[in-house]
């Protein structure tokens, strides 16, 4: 079967979208599969890479209303010319509009996949609501990264015939690759980072990663451990305030941003760190819905410490792969960062569990053939 990934997010753009949809067609079919993605000033590097087909081209009209409407011309004429049998559809709004009309007047069926953040964006009022739901109902099947999506996604769409949870999972290359103990050294000291424990955390700066609630507690974790260092990857629109905070604090010393960091790099601040932290939590707009980054830590040997919400604690264990905290309560998440690293067998053994995990249970080749 012919699929055409669609998608609005893709490297070498970094971010969660970008990175699933890129592991997604790394596991289809090559001769089978093709991506439809935006333009970027370094696609032909990227593209070059890859064996399956990309084309790059700008999905929207700039006066033209509505502007999606040059996807629906370009989506059509990709199904003609590589005889398209199936749509992958990523951002349901509005690619969902495009896949509807492809359904309507080319009888190509669509599936759905579902990352979190578009469910809340598309019940945002009744009129999105009643589309959302609609495009749903339309499509062949729809995919989500949890249990926890799933079952909100059954809240607001009722007698869906197919339904599957496919996890997001660390790209391969956090199991594959050889580690070069010399190498990650050479970047520990690079980094300054001699006789410190190093606290790791990945993720945009954005509301719900608990960024504030981090740089409130480190002086009290500071007590116990005065030789930690927290490393920070990753950028967003919140930065500067996370900044500003930081300098409030007199914690310059203590936190070191490292901005984004090349995906293909990244497996070696994993393994760097000596504990991985994330305090997820509910905001007005956002509920994390899974949290591929602790499974990358896991893969990585490294326990970690994440809030709960969401669909996180389908992604750690918690007692075994990792801590899970409130965190709104300073003495769940405090004491739980300083057992983990001042507590070497711990971490160790909470670290073996979450790897196990991953390489049983968190692969993307058997996590794609639930489509196939």
């Amino acid at each position: 079967m012919r699929r055409l990934i669609i998608t609005l997010e893709y490297p070498p753009v970094i971010g969660g979208i970008a990175t699933y949809v890129f592991n997604l067609a790394s596991h289809l079919p090559v001769q089978d599969t093709v991506v439809y993605a935006p333009t970027n000033k370094k696609q032909a590097e990227f593209d070059f890479k890859n064996p399956w087909k990309t084309y790059r081209l700008d999905p929207y009209w700039g006066f033209i209303w509505p502007k999606w409407l040059r996807l629906f011309f370009q989506i059509i004429t990709l199904i003609n010319q590589e005889k398209i049998e199936m749509l992958y559809i990523n951002h349901i709004l509005p690619v969902g509009y495009v896949a509807y009309l492809v359904k309507k007047f080319k009888k190509i069926p669509f599936t759905l996949f579902l990352h979190g953040t578009d469910i809340t964006v598309a019940v945002g009022n009744k009129s999105k609501r009643n589309k959302f739901i609609k495009l749903c109902k339309e499509a062949k099947t729809v995919v989500v990264n949890s249990e926890f999506l799933k079952n909100k996604l059954l809240d607001i769409v009722d007698s869906l015939n197919d339904v599957r949870v496919l996890y997001p999972c660390p790209s391969d290359l956090f199991l594959e690759v050889q580690v070069d103990k010399l190498e990650i050294a050479a970047l520990r000291s690079r980094l300054a980072l001699g006789g410190k424990k190093v606290i790791l955390t990945v993720a945009r700066m954005v509301e719900g990663k608990g960024f504030p609630h981090m740089i409130r507690m480190l002086p009290e974790i500071l007590k116990k451990v005065p030789n930690m260092v927290w490393l920070v990857i990753g950028d967003g629109p919140k930065n500067k305030e996370i900044f500003e905070m930081v300098k409030k604090n007199s914690l310059q010393n203590v936190v070191r941003f490292l901005g984004n960091v090349d995906p293909q790099e990244l497996y070696k601040y994993y393994h760097l760190a000596d504990l991985f932290v994330l305090l997820t939590h509910k905001d007005e707009t956002h509920e994390e819905g899974w949290g591929t980054v602790f499974l990358e830590a896991a893969a990585c040997g490294l326990p970690v410490v994440a809030g709960r919400v969401g669909g996180v604690e389908e992604a750690v264990l918690d007692g075994q792969t990792g801590t899970v905290v409130d965190v709104y309560n300073d003495q769940s998440v405090i004491p739980g960062i300083i057992n983990i690293l001042t507590h070497q067998d711990i971490a160790q053994k909470m670290g073996q569990a979450g790897k196990e995990r991953v390489v049983n249970y968190f692969r993307w080749k058997s996590e794609v053939s639930k489509l196939l």
